[in-house]
């Protein structure tokens, strides 16, 4: 029976590098201090508001508009059955143990290694920068189109000025505020969140009043220009209220023009800009060296999140199918505030998910940065993300990310960013049920999560989803993110990575070669097929190099085995003193450039110790080649 002070008791029970934890995994910055959200602050409500962000209120027009009724929701459900099979996998690694900080990328590299791990996490780390410019930018051209000088819309207030250097003055004040709250730690973050969730389901739920209180109306549309730069005639769409036959006409798709770009849309087009909407399950596990119980909070508050705004984007694309004309869809994505009891609420709305989406991509691109740093994966890079507060707070992460997304907000328009944005996540979610895939193929001993609601083929379905996702999406940043995350992974290597986290590589080739292995049988050997087995007995490696290559000549794709035995009595020693030296017998190996096993003993003479040898290296009917061996 295990002591308490059993290893196999303490394992569980510490870091990756040693240091003992809390027995909830506590770990990341600051230790089990800085740890004090729950799963609703810590995971729904950034959760939902990801998912949610800025499409909620200005692009449920444009999906159904174009794709009709009945192909929105399928996108719908395409899009969460990818998003789901991805949020499996998050929930059986995060219940297999102590998750630290860093999310995504805490689950990656521990099971994929430091090189994949580490590209994937600096991608998925810009992708959060980019994807807070992004936000930002959004959010500015949101406000100038009510507040603008040059707004078109027929309730502009045309009082802000405008023009690139306006705009990045707006995204830049914008972005000081979000870094501020960034910045003074997690609990301030989660406090403006949850106020910014109330906002969000404020808004939303007077939209959903307004469906059913509001009556039938005609609602101005944005003049376009005519040809030579006339003005035509205003134009006006439809709220019909409640009619069957306006259900009846958004049933099928009408693909048309889409009167922001000029382009003519399709499915994939359609489905990419939904998609793009939906890429924030991570904003949770990207908490994680700030949740209380993250084993817990991540699976349970990531499954809520997921449920409770599906069941929001299927209510909204129903009612909106319902009650909207097809040109007051197509032609007025805003259309939420014409028919609000009180518009100025569905401004707050998309202000507030703008914001809180913005804030969400902030913090967690510095959790990611912060968790690469202390892991010294890019050297001193990197090394100014390490600095934190008293409080655990890592402040320095904060100001690294919040200069980068300034950099990325001079670039002004991101309408062709946003591609990569959403490609750089599914590559993130890809590698993460490839880790889970991993973990279930190997049978690996220590993956034992406590969520079983997952199999390998959910994982591999998953890996397969995102990829054809991506290439739908954006051939070429697909292909460029993978070229880009090779290059990464080439630059790890050649840099070389802590080697203590342990590779599911290798847990891979233990379970395909026991199961290679068990499948050979002796009693269907065939002379025809015999191959040579050599066991090399070397006393002195320093003058063995030529002997080493040349066993390596003879064996001709035989087994191969390099032995040496070392003289003493295991009874009268403290220690085995073999174990020791297999590094150095296998850095032998390695400079020799031959492929041959080691096997190493420790017997009172060479005769027996040969002969102990011949028995465990599993070798038949062999032959044993003493050259070189020096007592």
């Amino acid at each position: 029976m295990a002591s308490e002070s059993s290893p196999l008791l303490a394992y569980r029970l510490l870091g990756e590098e040693g240091a003992a934890l809390p027995a909830n995994g506590a770990g990341g910055p600051g230790g089990a201090s800085a740890r004090k959200l729950s799963t609703f602050l810590g995971v729904v409500v950034p959760t939902v508001l990801s998912m949610f962000s800025i499409v909620v209120f200005l692009r449920i027009g444009f999906v159904v508009g174009h794709a009709g009724l009945l192909q929105a929701l399928a996108m719908l459900l395409v899009a969460y059955f990818i998003l789901a099979l991805t949020v499996l996998s998050v929930c059986a690694i995060a219940t297999n143990g102590a998750v630290q900080g860093g999310g995504a990328y805490f689950m990656i590299s521990r099971t994929l290694g430091p090189e994949v791990g580490g590209s994937i996490g600096l991608m998925f780390y810009l992708a959060n920068v980019c994807g807070c410019a992004v936000s930002l930018l959004g959010l500015v051209e949101s406000v100038l189109d009510v507040f603008g000088a040059d707004a078109t819309g027929p309730s502009g207030l045309r009082v802000l000025p405008q023009g690139y250097g306006w705009n990045l003055l707006y995204g830049s004040l914008l972005l000081g505020l979000v870094g501020g709250v960034c910045t003074l730690g997690a609990g301030l973050y989660a406090r403006a969140s949850f106020l910014t969730f109330l906002l969000v389901s404020g808004s939303l739920a007077s939209v959903l009043i307004s469906f059913v209180a509001v009556g039938p109306r005609d609602i101005r549309l944005t003049p376009r220009p005519g040809p030579n730069g006339s003005s035509l005639p205003p134009r006006f769409g439809h709220f019909t209220g409640f009619n069957s036959s306006t259900l009846k006409d958004n049933l099928g798709a009408g693909y048309a023009e889409d009167y922001t770009t000029g382009a003519v849309m399709n499915f994939a087009s359609v489905f990419a800009v939904l998609f793009n909407g939906c890429t924030g399950i991570m904003a949770g596990a990207n908490m994680s060296g700030e949740l209380k119980d993250p084993s817990r909070a991540i699976p349970l508050g990531t499954i809520v999140a997921v449920a409770y705004t599906f069941f929001v984007y299927v209510l909204l694309f129903f009612l909106s199918s319902f009650t909207c004309d097809r040109t007051l869809l197509q032609e007025d994505y805003g259309f939420f505030r014409a028919i609000s009891l009180w518009p100025p609420l569905v401004l707050i709305g998309i202000y507030a998910t703008a914001l809180s989406a913005s804030m969400s991509s902030l913090i967690g691109a510095s959790r990611i940065l912060h968790a690469l740093a202390r892991d010294d994966l890019f050297g001193v890079i990197l090394a100014p993300a390490k600095v934190v507060s008293r409080g655990g707070n890592p402040w320095a992460a904060v100001l690294y990310s919040w200069g980068l997304v300034q950099l990325v907000l001079l670039a002004g328009k991101l309408n062709t960013l946003a591609a990569v944005v959403t490609v750089f996540y599914l590559v993130a979610y890809a590698a993460v049920d490839l880790s889970c895939l991993s973990l279930e193929w190997a049978s690996a001993p220590n993956f034992r999560p406590t969520f079983s609601l997952f199999s390998w083929h959910t994982c591999l379905l998953g890996v397969a989803s995102c990829l054809l996702m991506m290439f739908l999406i954006s051939p070429g940043a697909a292909g460029g993110s993978l070229l880009l995350m090779g290059l990464l992974a080439a630059l790890l290597t050649a840099r070389g990575g802590p080697s203590s986290w342990g590779y599911v590589s290798q847990a891979l080739l233990f379970h395909q070669v026991r199961k290679y292995l068990l499948r050979l049988d002796v009693r269907k050997d065939h002379v025809k097929f015999w191959r040579p087995q050599l066991l090399l007995l070397v006393g002195n490696p320093r003058g063995a190099l030529p002997l080493l290559r040349l066993a390596n000549q003879l064996k001709k794709g035989g087994l191969y085995v390099l032995g040496h035995v070392t003289l003493g009595d295991l009874d009268s020693l403290p220690s085995d003193p073999v174990q020791p030296q297999y590094g150095a017998w296998l850095s032998l190996v390695d400079r020799a450039q031959v492929k041959a096993f080691v096997d190493l003993t420790l017997s009172p003479s060479v005769r027996q110790g040969a002969q102990h040898l011949l028995r465990i290296s599993g070798l038949e009917s062999g032959t044993l080649l003493p050259w070189g061996f020096r007592s």
